[in-house]
């Protein structure tokens, strides 16, 4: 299960982790992220114990968007070694999402 990410853990879960980050920025009332959301927790269970998969409701934790520039979503963010790598806007297939997971744990 994708894990709950907060502007209150997001430094502890995302910025200090040994493994690559996979970010869903997210909201309740956005069509496409609800779209997004089940790819995300499948992706969660494959890569369990390699990658930190999770979800950050945009409504509830406004710092991290605005950090880091969120002002579409769903955004999903992926980080490696405290750094923002990579970046995809809008709903894409589970496979796009993947291989850029994958290039992360290269």
């Amino acid at each position: 299960m994708a894990l709950e990410i907060t502007d209150a853990n997001f430094e502890e879960l995302v910025m200090k982790s040994d493994k690559p980050v996979l970010i869903d920025f997210w909201a309740e009332w956005c069509g496409p992220c609800r779209m997004v959301g089940p790819i995300v927790e499948e992706l969660a269970k494959e890569y369990e114990g390699v990658a930190v998969i999770g979800k950050l409701d945009v409504d509830a934790n406004s710092n991290i968007p605005v950090q880091f520039g969120v002002r579409n979503i769903p955004t999903l963010l992926f980080f490696k070694n405290g750094q923002l790598v990579d970046k995809q806007v809008g709903a894409v297939p589970k496979s796009v999402l993947a291989e850029k997971l994958q290039k992360q744990l290269a």
